[in-house]
């Protein structure tokens, strides 16, 4: 079974938040960028139970 975490950053904090996230168990499975406010990207994260 798998669980999902979404989350948003600035583009400048993206980097440092997915190695932080990475280090905790959790892959990166989507960069997307965030279009309703025009501003950072949204990663989604997936990680085994």
């Amino acid at each position: 079974m798998y669980e999902y975490k979404v989350e948003t950053y600035p583009v400048r904090k993206a980097a440092v938040e997915m190695n932080r996230m990475a280090a905790s168990g959790w892959r990166v499975i989507a960069v997307c960028p965030n279009q309703a406010r025009c501003f950072g990207v949204i990663v989604t994260y997936e990680r085994q139970k």
